[in-house]
């Protein structure tokens, strides 16, 4: 008995080393995780990294090139382009992260119990999942910000509210699985609760796709939010955000062009990092990959 229980958490162990290693193999993913690492560092640090706060104004460099003392230029306002590319990071980067945790526990929340009790219950909410996914998901954002104040908080609730049909259907399909295999059954059978076993037993043998989506649903979220931004009802200004740093330099990308091409590279490279990193969790996830 004594041996049975000690090699438990060594093949814990050896499945978290196999995991690790199927990463690190991967050179995108892994270059993935360093680019992202590298902004929310910078986006985190911003005031360490800068000089000048976001909204400071320079009078005598108006429209400013990139120079020594304004790595970015400035805008039309005279304010530094560096330092607002940094701080708009928090912005993008929090409502990126932010949202994509909501949907995922939105989604988890619904797929879980869809899978575990199914019948009535799992077609009542596959059939509301369905409809959330039949409606265009821009319009109806753009809707709900152009009605509610588009804070950093809201447009959160709004893009998780759109996003977590995904996460739902996988977990679903997951608990339908895992609902009988005996170590359920047996958790059935010695009384645990349908709330015990869905969150002790079942889901924690669906994560792997539950992390993977959560994600991918990042760099899904950065762009929402940019494109909202972009649009005028996502962050407003004077608050900074990668969107709508675009959209102020729209006017100017021919003759001022640094002022769209730095916030477009942040955004470029956050979600190719996202993504990359997500299909390299993805891979170093799945058990049945091959060494």
């Amino acid at each position: 008995m004594s041996v049975r229980v000690a090699s438990l958490p060594l093949r814990r162990s050896n499945l978290l080393l196999d995991t690790w290693h199927r990463f690190e193999r991967d050179r995108l993913a892994a270059a993935g995780g360093i680019v992202l690492l590298a902004l929310a560092i910078a986006a985190a640090g911003a005031p360490l990294f800068t000089r000048y706060a976001p909204n400071e104004v320079d009078l005598a460099r108006l429209d400013a090139a990139p120079s020594a003392v304004h790595w970015f230029g400035t805008d039309d306002l005279g304010r530094d382009e560096f330092s607002r590319a940094l701080y708009a990071g928090r912005v993008s980067l929090s409502i990126g992260v932010g949202s994509a945790f909501v949907a995922a526990l939105v989604g988890t929340a619904v797929g879980a119990t869809a899978g575990y009790h199914g019948g009535v219950v799992d077609s009542l909410l596959m059939r509301v999942t369905d409809v959330m996914l039949s409606i265009p998901p821009l319009p109806l954002v753009i809707v709900f910000s152009a009605i509610a104040k588009p804070s950093p908080t809201i447009l959160i609730l709004i893009i998780a509210g759109i996003g977590w049909m995904g996460t739902a259907r996988l977990v679903r399909g997951a608990l339908l699985s895992i609902r009988e295999t005996e170590y359920v059954e047996a958790a059935r059978a010695a009384g645990c609760g349908s709330v015990r076993i869905i969150l002790r037993h079942a889901l924690p043998n669906s994560l792997a796709p539950i992390i993977v989506a959560a994600t991918l649903a990042v760099g899904n979220a950065i762009i929402t939010e940019s494109v909202l931004s972009f649009l005028g009802v996502g962050i407003q200004p004077p608050t900074a955000s990668w969107g709508n740093m675009l959209q102020n330099a729209q006017s100017t990308m021919t003759t001022k062009p640094w002022l769209s091409v730095f916030p477009g590279v942040f955004i470029l490279l956050s979600v190719l990092g996202v993504n990359a990193l997500g299909d390299g969790l993805r891979d170093a996830l799945d058990v049945r990959m091959k060494e």
